[in-house]
């Protein structure tokens, strides 16, 4: 079996985490690739099930041992990355792992994996509609709200370097559009 990798990427609120669970409820050999961060946990999330919530000093000590395949600083002091162990687990178990990243982890994902890896960038409609969305889900603050518009405005630009992008207007046609790209991919 070849070692195959999907990667989904998008602003924050663009629907890719929703995408994903639906990836992960239709393509069997999908295994969920959990990633390691230095965040906080936040209500609801179990760690090794949503992330691996370690400390930054943790963080920085596996970045020194080459434990990641992948891994940036998002914010200042909040690292986020893949584990390679946690591709080794999902390897091990016969499944591809799908990945729920950035924009910035997600390029640099595609760049591991090369032809082994489709990244495929989810899209909103419009700005508005992500800032509509992040208001909504009310885990922002003003300054938070502003700090992630902008980098999705930023992240928006690099669209074009991924294999494959969807627009997520319409959730149940971009879950449609994802399933039959990714089934593509994998046979």
């Amino acid at each position: 079996m070849k070692q195959k990798a999907i990667i989904i990427s998008a602003p924050s609120g663009a629907g890719k985490t929703t995408i994903v669970r639906h990836l992960l409820s239709v393509v069997p050999s999908l295994e969920f690739s959990v990633s390691a961060c230095s965040r906080a946990m936040r209500d609801g999330e179990n760690n090794g099930r949503d992330y691996y919530f370690i400390s930054a000093d943790e963080f920085r000590q596996k970045i020194e041992n080459n434990e990641f395949v992948e891994w940036e600083e998002v914010y200042p002091g909040n690292y986020y990355g893949t584990l390679k162990s946690e591709l080794q687990r999902i390897w091990e178990k016969g499944c591809f792992p799908i990945f729920d990243v950035d924009v910035v982890g997600g390029l640099n994902l595609k760049k591991h994996f090369g032809e082994n890896g489709l990244a495929i960038f989810i899209q909103l409609p419009s700005l508005e509609e992500l800032k509509n969305r992040l208001i909504r889900r009310k885990t922002e603050n003003e300054e938070s709200l502003i700090k992630r518009l902008s980098k999705a405005e930023h992240e928006l630009t690099f669209a074009g370097r991924f294999d494959k992008s969807i627009v997520n207007d319409q959730l149940e046609n971009a879950c449609a559009e994802a399933v039959g790209i990714v089934n593509n991919f994998l046979v």
